[in-house]
């Protein structure tokens, strides 16, 4: 699914760029920042969100233009992604030789970098605004995974954070629909807020349930507000 998606937007891009011609400038670079509200949506038998947390993006923005009001925007980016699940578990508990079963919440905290690749549709200028809408795919290479928990069993509960990048799948697809609005400040220059909901595409676990067997599924979803600037 995911090679298939790339596929498609570079074949897209392909098509277009060699027939358009544009009197805008060609290319166009920002700085922004984005606060996000994160959930991951599991998909193996026993899984369950355990509810959403703030994350926040940040990084470099480009616009270049295809033709007229149309543009492939991307950039780069880190990505600070807070998920969490709760599903059944086991842990050998301090004083004890057998693991004891219970229920364990657990809170991904994962770091990407991120690269948006998407197209980008403008209207003309209404005096200083000028409004978009975007759709496209995303990528994200897995840079770092901890995890906080909480294990909760019949005589009481424990928590711990750990290390857990070898459960985490290093490259993440996505896609993402999006809008908002640029203020001009003089001719080149201009202040962008925008909204934008990020749907996983592709399962970031890896590996079975020790205490289950059932293959571990999820994906990350979250939205996005946009904040940023243009030179």
């Amino acid at each position: 699914m995911l090679k298939k998606s790339l596929f498609t937007m570079a074949l897209l891009l392909i098509l277009i760029q060699p027939t358009v011609y544009s009197q805008a400038k060609p290319f166009r670079f920002g700085l922004r920042v984005a606060p996000t509200v994160d959930w991951l949506s599991p998909s193996s038998e026993g899984y369950e969100n355990d509810g959403a947390a703030f994350g926040f993006n940040w990084g470099f923005m480009s616009d270049i233009t295809l033709t007229d009001n149309y543009y492939f925007s991307t950039g780069f980016g880190i990505q600070h992604f807070n998920g969490k699940l709760q599903f059944e578990y086991q842990e050998v508990l301090d004083g004890n030789t057998e693991p004891t079963s219970g229920m364990l919440s657990r809170k991904y905290i994962l770091r990407y970098v991120e690269v948006p690749l998407l197209i980008k549709m403008k209207t003309n200028k209404f005096d200083n605004i000028q409004y978009f809408g975007q759709i496209g795919f995303g990528l994200g290479l897995n840079v770092k995974a901890t995890a906080k928990d909480t294990f909760t069993y019949s005589g009481g509960s424990s928590t711990g954070e750990s290390d857990i990048s070898d459960e985490i799948v290093f490259l993440r697809g996505s896609w993402a629909l999006g809008g908002g609005l640029e203020y001009y400040l003089d001719e080149s220059t201009s202040l962008l807020v925008g909204l934008t909901f990020s749907n996983g595409i592709s399962n970031i676990l890896k590996d079975n349930n020790p205490v289950t067997g059932i293959e571990q599924k999820a994906v990350p979803n979250y939205f996005e507000l946009t904040l940023g600037i243009f030179f």
